[in-house]
């Protein structure tokens, strides 16, 4: 049985409904739609009570849907995603859309940022917007063009372009005077910069393991949640880092940080940086940014740093 039309709920309700519905998360959905979570709450507590039916069940983390909620998502993800991409294809700010691309903060703020430059010597006129952020998001659904992401080649979407592959080993400022690190003691008595993260190669544990420094080990160390904050640390003089040299290259040419060649082998990560589509007919702006990015992907050296001046302890 169809509701005629001036029975229906408003609409205004669905966006909160699908929002959470993407997310399986009310605080996310909130993030998404700049909004209170208790405003999304209420949202949804609105539809339920004009539907006389439950939708979503609330979890420990997040939530889940009633039958009810999934086939009513079903339909209106869908008719929510036209409405998007036809007010994208309709809305103009100025003539012309901004080409969004999301990456980690990390490839963010150290691979992309320091290149900006030449995209915007290239195409003096483009519009971009970069989006930072160390969540995956939904392409099409956050209005984003492009993403970078970090994975292995099993977790890549089927489309997606790989960028550059990834090396491991520990870099340092030269004021650090830790150029040739011949020893475990040697590097034991160096503070360590590490990234908080459950990935092991990214941490020093794996790597000091895998080069036989167990008693390094047991050395205090610097920790932080973010990559970037770690190389800053590391640019500071206050430690040594594990370099992702890919990511690194230009602060490895510019000479603000070497790589410890005595310290060890580099190591080759499991990861690389992928660059994926929301479309597979994207507009120009997005394919002139895109082919942008390959340029600056295919003047990466793989594993390659120059070593750092002789001499230290």
């Amino acid at each position: 049985m169809t509701v005629p039309l001036a029975q229906l709920f408003p609409l205004d309700l669905l966006k909160g409904f699908v929002a959470v519905g993407r997310r399986m998360s009310i605080t996310q959905a909130a993030d998404d739609l700049c909004l209170t979570q208790s405003a999304v709450s209420r949202q949804i507590r609105a539809l339920e009570d004009h539907l006389r039916v439950r939708l979503f069940v609330r979890q420990h983390r997040g939530v889940a849907f009633t039958p009810e909620g999934e086939r009513l998502f079903r339909s209106a993800d869908g008719a929510v995603q036209q409405l998007q991409d036809v007010a994208g294809e309709i809305r103009k700010r100025d003539g012309r859309r901004p080409v969004t691309v999301t990456a980690s903060i990390g490839v963010a703020g150290l691979w992309l940022l320091p290149r900006l430059g030449s995209l915007q010597r290239q195409f003096p006129r483009l519009d971009v917007r970069l989006s930072a952020s160390n969540a995956i998001s939904d392409l099409r659904a956050d209005g984003i063009d492009l993403a970078i992401r970090y994975c292995p080649a099993s977790a890549a979407p089927p489309h997606a372009e790989r960028l550059f592959d990834e090396t491991i080993a520990p870099v340092a400022n030269p004021s650090l005077g830790a150029q040739a690190v011949a020893s475990a003691e040697a590097l034991a008595g160096l503070p360590l910069l590490e990234l908080d993260d459950p990935r092991p190669w990214l941490g020093w544990r794996n790597w000091l393991s895998a080069h036989g420094y167990r008693q390094a080990a047991r050395r205090g160390i610097l920790r932080f949640n973010q990559y970037d904050q770690v190389i800053h640390a590391a640019l500071a003089g206050q430690g040594v880092a594990l370099g992702r040299l890919e990511l690194i290259e230009p602060l490895l040419a510019g000479g603000q940080l070497h790589v410890l060649t005595t310290a060890g082998a580099a190591m080759p990560s499991p990861n690389a940086y992928w660059l994926i589509h929301a479309t597979e007919q994207p507009r120009d702006d997005v394919r002139h940014v895109a082919a942008w990015i390959r340029e600056e992907a295919a003047r990466v050296r793989p594993g390659a740093a120059p070593a750092g001046p002789p001499g230290g302890r």
